[in-house]
C-alpha cells in the first residue's frame, strides 16, 4: 500500500478542495482510504462521500502514538492508498513550542511524505523561500512535492515552479489557477456537511466541478510517485473486532441535524458488545434501546422539524426519567435543553424566535453566541455515566447553554470552557450532555463505561 499526506502552508491554502478532488479522482481506479488530521467532522464527511469508505481522524493532542498507529492500520485494511489531509498549516498545533496536534506530528509518527499546498497568490520566487523554510523547520518531516494554488497564469506558474524545483529540490506536482467555482458551500462553523448537501443537485455539481478542475491541473501519476510504501500491520488485538454475541442495543441519532460522529465510534460500540440502530429525531419515533447517543451537528438549522416531532421528545424525556442512559455532545446537548432561542439577526431574522426542545436539562440554548473552537482537557468525575477518567477532547460551537442553578456537572475541565466556566457534562440521573467532543479511541475507557452503565440500567 502507498501513503502520503497533503498539508497546507496555512489555513485557506486550498488543501481541503485539493485533497477532496484527488481522493475522488484516484478512487475511480483504486481503493483510497482517507484520514483527516484534527478533531473535525465536516471535512471527513466529504472524503467519506467521494471514496465510499469512512474517513478516520488522527490527532496527536488527543491521541497517543499507539492510538494513531492503531486507527491508521485499521482504516487501511483493504486499501491501495492512504491519503491523509492535514489541518491548518503543516506545523500548526496546540502549543507554540510543541508539535502536538499538528499535521507534522502525524507525518512524523507514520513516516509519511508530505505534499505541501502553497497559496501562491501574488508570490513567485518567494514561494521557494517559503517552501525552503518549511523544509528546514523540522528535518524529520519529508516534504516530497508542492502543489501551487491560486496562480495567475503560465508566467506565474513557470517562475514559481522553477524557483521551487531549483532551490528546494522537489517537484511542483500541480498548479491550480484562481477560479471562483472552486469555493465549496460554507456555514457558520465551516463547510456544509456532505450528508446535508448530497441530495442537492447544485451541491453535487459543485463537487464535480471542483474535482474536474483540480484534476486538470494536478499530475496524479507524479503525485503517486512521491508516496511511500507502507507494510500493513497485523490486525489489532480486538479493539475494532465486533463481538459475535452483542448483548446491547444503542440508538444513534443520525440525520441532517445530528451527524457529527467519528467513524471509529461504531467500531468501538460493536467491539464493546453493542449493536446499533440509527434513527432521525426529525422524522422517526424513538426506537427501543438500552441507551442512546446524540452527536453534534446543526440542530439550529432544523428547529421547526425537531420541535414538531413531539412524540420523539416525549419518549426521550420518559426514557431519561426511567434511567435509560443518554449521552449527548454539543448539538445533542442543545436538543436536550428546554428550548433553543434564535436571537434577532440570526440568518436575517428580525426578531427572537423560540423552539421547544426535549426539556431534560432545564435551561435554554441561545444562538448566535461567541464562537468557541478549542481543545479541552479534563476529568470525568466519580458518578459520571462515563466513569472516573481523565480525557482530552475538543469543543466547537456557536451557541451558549444556560442551565438552571443546581444542575450537576461531572466533567471538570482544566483546559477549555465547557458549559459554564470549566464545568461540563451536565448530569441528570444517567443522562449526560456536554460541549466536549470525545474521540472514541482516545477516550475508550469512557465509552466502555457508558456501555457498562447501559447494562447496569437494563438489569436494574
Amino acid at each position: 500500500m502507498r501513503a502520503l499526506m497533503i498539508a497546507g502552508d496555512r489555513s485557506g491554502s486550498g488543501k481541503t478542495s485539493i485533497t477532496l478532488a484527488i481522493a475522488a479522482l484516484l478512487s475511480r481506479k483504486m481503493t483510497v482510504q482517507t484520514f483527516k488530521v484534527g478533531m473535525d467532522y465536516i471535512d471527513p464527511s466529504y472524503l467519506s462521500g467521494v471514496t465510499g469508505r469512512p474517513c478516520r481522524n488522527l490527532d496527536t493532542y488527543v491521541m497517543d502514538e499507539s492510538q494513531v498507529h492503531t486507527i491508521f492500520d485499521h482504516g487501511c485494511t483493504g486499501a491501495d492508498l492512504a491519503l491523509v489531509e492535514g489541518v491548518r498549516g503543516l506545523y500548526e498545533g496546540a502549543e507554540a513550542l510543541d508539535e502536538s496536534g499538528s499535521s507534522a506530528s502525524v507525518a512524523r509518527i507514520l513516516d509519511l511524505p508530505v505534499v505541501l499546498v502553497v497559496n501562491a497568490r501574488s508570490i513567485t520566487r518567494s514561494a521557494a523561500a517559503l517552501v525552503r523554510g518549511f523544509q528546514g523547520f523540522d528535518p524529520q518531516i519529508r516534504i516530497a512535492g508542492v502543489i501551487l494554488n491560486n496562480v495567475a497564469g503560465e508566467k506565474h506558474i513557470k517562475k514559481a515552479s522553477t524557483a521551487i524545483e531549483h532551490y528546494c529540490g522537489i517537484p511542483v506536482i500541480g498548479a491550480i489557477p484562481r477560479m471562483a467555482e472552486m469555493e465549496l458551500a460554507m456555514r457558520h462553523l465551516g463547510l456544509m456537511p456532505y450528508r446535508e448537501g448530497q441530495e442537492n443537485r447544485d451541491f453535487q455539481d459543485r463537487i464535480l466541478i471542483v474535482t474536474e478542475r483540480i484534476g486538470e491541473h494536478v499530475n496524479l501519476d507524479q503525485l503517486l510517485s512521491v508516496a511511500c510504501t507502507v507494510t500493513r500491520a497485523a490486525p489489532s488485538s480486538g479493539l475494532f473486532a465486533p463481538r459475535k454475541d452483542p448483548d446491547l442495543t444503542i440508538g444513534i441519532a443520525f440525520d441532517e441535524a445530528f451527524n457529527f460522529y467519528y467513524a471509529d465510534l461504531f467500531d468501538v460500540l460493536h467491539a464493546g458488545g453493542a449493536s446499533t440502530v440509527f434513527f432521525s429525531p426529525l422524522r422517526d419515533p424513538l426506537p427501543e434501546a438500552d441507551g442512546y447517543i446524540f452527536g453534534g451537528g446543526y440542530p439550529e438549522l432544523f428547529l421547526p422539524g425537531l420541535a414538531a416531532n413531539v412524540n420523539m421528545k416525549r419518549d426521550l424525556r420518559e426514557a431519561s426519567a426511567q434511567g435509560v442512559p443518554v449521552y449527548a455532545e454539543c448539538g445533542g446537548l442543545m436538543y436536550l435543553t428546554d428550548e433553543i432561542v434564535l436571537n434577532a439577526g440570526w440568518r436575517g431574522q428580525k426578531e427572537e424566535v423560540r423552539h421547544p426542545m426535549c426539556g431534560i436539562f432545564h435551561g435554554k440554548t441561545t444562538m448566535p453566541a461567541r464562537r468557541v473552537v478549542a481543545y479541552v482537557e479534563g476529568r470525568s468525575l466519580p458518578g459520571s455515566p462515563m466513569g472516573d477518567h481523565c480525557f482530552r477532547g475538543h469543543e466547537f460551537h456557536y451557541s451558549d447553554v444556560s442551565l438552571h442553578p443546581g444542575t450537576q456537572f461531572v466533567y471538570s475541565l482544566s483546559r477549555g470552557e465547557g458549559i459554564s466556566r470549566g464545568a461540563d457534562g451536565a448530569l441528570l440521573d444517567r443522562t449526560i450532555g456536554s460541549y466536549t467532543h470525545l474521540h472514541p479511541v482516545a477516550s475508550l475507557p469512557m465509552f466502555l463505561q457508558f456501555l457498562a452503565t447501559c447494562r447496569q440500567a437494563r438489569n436494574a
